[in-house]
């Protein structure tokens, strides 16, 4: 849902939705500047809640370390994703300020409330960066390695931002990077080792999703590229190509996870879980190249029926493998 740019109207992501909120827009005279409420929900939205399921991956450690029977643990690892999740929300809102030219150009961002004019650009600027610095220290209070693993996705993501979403290849790996950096805070803020094949699982599905991104981009509105202006470097044959790598890579790299992982059962049980997420993987693949899904990866990983189910059997499946499986 997105708010309305001439008047405060909540609309949907779709083709179709977009127009009717341009429609709607028409019909109506501009309202005065929004009130402090209208400005409070805007800064809500750019915080973009539906992206703040990705912090969950900071809870990967606690899952895979086998440390869930721990309740100081667990109490540790919900607070983490709660501070990164506090973080990331105010890295949005900082990356909208930073991008709003730009996104008046796009034909579905342009409704974003900073590039509607519905937050100012001054007001979300200073918020973003309020908002990060609590989540910093708070991150530091709970335990300094965690506030230093932040720091570092902070100072990527604000790299990103300003710089790096414009370099080819780079603004890939630095979207990868900052999964990664997720997976090691959780490890570290509940001080456990956890197995380098789980970064490197975690950095080549994050790689895959990005460039599935740029693809869907790419292949989408012409007006898209105005608004990320790095897709005019971007060949479909090259990022198609970046596709069939990693898909390929991101499901090996699994299944060697599976059976070389010290802290996974001895008896191979998880290699049990291989088709589950070869399943996803493919079905990724298909949206990508069925309908052009992609653009947007956290609305086709929530919404459509077979990628969440295979995300919920998964996560199902290791949770009692690890916990009935065995040692």
């Amino acid at each position: 849902m997105r708010y309305g740019e001439r008047t405060p109207c909540w609309t949907g992501d779709t083709a179709a939705d977009v127009n009717k909120a341009d429609l709607t827009s028409a019909m109506h005279a501009p309202n005065p500047t929004p009130g402090l409420g209208g400005r409070m929900i805007g800064l809500a939205l750019s915080s973009r809640p539906r992206q703040w399921p990705k912090n969950l991956l900071v809870l990967a450690a606690l899952l895979f370390a086998r440390e869930f029977h721990s309740g100081a643990s667990v109490v540790t690892a919900v607070a983490a994703t709660a501070i990164f999740t506090l973080a990331s929300a105010g890295l949005y809102i900082l990356n909208d300020a930073f991008d709003a030219p730009r996104d008046r150009e796009h034909p579905v961002k342009r409704h974003r409330p900073i590039a509607a004019g519905v937050v100012p650009v001054k007001l979300a600027v200073g918020a973003g960066i309020v908002i990060s610095a609590v989540a910093l220290a708070l991150a530091a209070a709970l335990a300094w390695t965690f506030g230093a693993a932040l720091a570092v996705y902070l100072g990527v993501q604000i790299g990103y931002s300003l710089v790096l979403k414009h370099l080819v290849i780079l603004d890939l790996l630095a979207i990868a990077i900052g999964f990664v950096i997720r997976a090691v805070a959780g490890a570290l803020v509940i001080e456990v080792p956890i197995s380098p094949w789980l970064y490197i699982c975690t950095f080549l599905l994050a790689l895959f999703l990005a460039v599935g991104k740029r693809w869907a981009e790419l292949n989408g509105d012409a007006r898209t590229s105005a608004a990320r202006p790095v897709l005019d470097r971007y060949t479909a044959e090259f990022l198609r190509t970046l596709v069939v790598i990693t898909a390929a890579a991101t499901p090996l790299s699994y299944a060697l996870y599976t059976f070389s992982a010290p802290n996974l059962p001895a008896n191979h049980l998880m290699m049990i879980t291989i088709p589950i997420v070869l399943y996803g993987i493919l079905r990724y693949v298909y949206l990508l190249q069925a309908n052009g899904s992609g653009e947007e990866p956290e609305r086709v990983l929530l919404g459509d029926p077979g990628i969440l189910a295979s995300v919920v059997v998964w996560v199902t499946v290791s949770w009692a493998i690890l916990q009935f499986g065995g040692g």
